[in-house]
């Protein structure tokens, strides 16, 4: 996995699948928050994300009142979060 931003814009290049790939995400993103209170997250090509991450961006959204902007290019991920009913909180679509 690879990741990187510019201003409030987080890219986010192959497939979320460690513990190392949640706390590269997490150290980035707190990064970029601390600036803004509005991120766009375009996930390329993951076809999983992790639940760590998940539970994340939830708490960004609900607790600390980030608005999260999500761009998924994987239709499987992008079902995924709608199973989890995530769509509206993360205002995801197809990229």
């Amino acid at each position: 996995m690879e990741i990187t931003s510019s201003a409030n814009t987080i890219d986010i290049t192959g497939n979320i699948k460690s513990i190392s790939d949640f706390s590269q995400i997490k150290s980035l993103v707190d990064g970029v928050v601390a600036d803004h209170k509005s991120i766009t997250i375009n996930i390329v090509d993951s076809l999983s994300i992790t639940s760590s991450v998940i539970g994340y961006f939830n708490k960004l959204v609900l607790k600390d009142k980030i608005n999260i902007d999500m761009r998924v290019g994987n239709e499987q991920l992008l079902n995924l979060i709608d199973d989890l009913n995530l769509t509206s909180v993360f205002k995801a679509r197809k990229a």
